[in-house]
């Protein structure tokens, strides 16, 4: 963060659990900061405790349960209706208002033009897209993360539980990826060589991260996606995690070909 805010970035957008000391960490001068939440409710703590900082939202990513990676629902939560991306939006969108009026950016499952134009439509005032960009010339995926991702089908998106995601909530990922199998199999020993703390025990304690020491309940995101990016594959296969719409991508693309689709003035 301060690495961030001293070389002048433009904006911050964090995720991986509600930010709620952001704007204290340093003053950020012209750099925008921009949390992730999944729920109006997640919005409302944000504002509240960031007013009492001084500082509101910059904008705000709304993420639905479509999205790739880390998913801010728990397993039980990710198919509900009222957690549909089309659901979450007025909420968020009315509290944001209320609380300054800042832009809503809404991620998890926009895939097309008309995607964009309906959430556009809706109120969002912009929309954040990962999937899509992974399998463009110009990604820093591996060549193999941009084949798992056009092969992909349907049925090989899962949203990983157990073994799942160190911070216990659930993690999408394409099946075929190789530590992720590897988990499923318990067939590696531990592998974190991190330990970085993520939650506290029931005492208050910070803890290390289940995966430096369980390899048969937990998988190691650091290393694995590091991996997937062609980095630290020494430690760690990689670790593919793509949206749901991972099975709708069939050829990798240039990002002016995929920017020209997505403008609606392409193919």
């Amino acid at each position: 963060m301060k690495g961030a805010l001293d070389a002048g970035a433009d904006a911050i957008i964090s995720g991986a659990g509600l930010p709620l000391g952001l704007p204290a960490i340093q003053p950020p001068k012209d750099t925008a900061l921009v949390p992730i939440v999944s729920s109006a409710r997640a919005l409302d703590i944000i504002c509240k405790k960031w007013e009492k900082l001084g500082y509101r939202p910059d904008a705000v990513v709304l993420e639905g349960p479509l999205a790739g990676g880390h998913l801010g629902f728990r397993i039980d939560q990710v198919d509900l209706e009222a957690n549909r991306l089309e659901n979450l939006l007025p909420p968020v969108k009315d509290r944001a208002m209320k609380c300054g009026d800042f832009p809503v950016i809404v991620a998890g499952g926009i895939y097309s033009h008309d995607d964009i134009n309906k959430f556009m439509g809706m109120g969002a005032d912009g929309v954040q897209m990962g999937t899509r960009f992974l399998a463009t010339e110009e990604s820093s995926a591996t060549e193999a993360y941009k084949q798992a991702v056009i092969g992909a089908k349907e049925v090989d998106i899962v949203v990983a539980h157990r073994p799942g995601s160190p911070c216990g909530l659930p993690f999408r990922v394409i099946k075929q990826s190789p530590m992720y199998q590897s988990s499923l199999e318990a067939r590696r020993t531990p592998k974190c060589d991190k330990g970085y703390v993520l939650l506290k025990d029931a005492e208050g304690n910070f803890t290390i991260c289940p995966a430096k020491e369980d390899n048969k309940n937990y998988f190691c995101i650091c290393n694995g996606l590091l991996s997937s990016s062609g980095y630290n594959s020494d430690k760690e296969e990689p670790l593919y995690t793509v949206g749901t719409n991972a099975a709708r991508v069939d050829r990798i693309v240039s990002v002016q070909t995929l920017m020209r689709e997505l403008i609606g003035t392409g193919a």
